[in-house]
């Protein structure tokens, strides 16, 4: 069965569906200000689905996600830094900046863990 991806913007998460159960899923947030970006602070396969490139797949979209509104990815989630590093080509990194405004914003609010 195909995994199907949903935006859910107001829960901040980015789920992986497989038969009306989700399967995984990328926590993230907005960031705040003038400048823009989308922030993913984790990503989760639930047990018994990983190993079959869900998680690749959440982190693949988020940036085309991200792409098609023309704001950058700031990718704090360690698994979706790493994906970004092994596929520049997809995930441009984004300018220390905005790196530090999703920090300070993920400091101030510790419900968007």
């Amino acid at each position: 069965m195909a995994v199907e991806l949903r935006d859910e913007r107001e829960a901040g998460r980015l789920l992986a569906v497989e038969d009306e159960a989700v399967v995984g899923f990328i926590a993230y947030f907005a960031l705040e200000g003038q400048s823009r970006a989308l922030v993913a602070v984790h990503t989760v396969v639930e047990p018994g689905h990983e190993g079959r490139g869900i998680a690749g797949e959440l982190v693949s979209a988020f940036y085309r996600i991200a792409a098609g509104e023309g704001v950058a990815v700031v990718p704090l989630c360690p698994y979706a830094a790493r994906w970004a590093a092994r596929h520049p080509e997809q995930a441009p990194v984004p300018p220390a900046e905005l790196v530090d405004a999703a920090v300070e914003q993920l400091d101030r609010d510790s419900a968007l863990w």
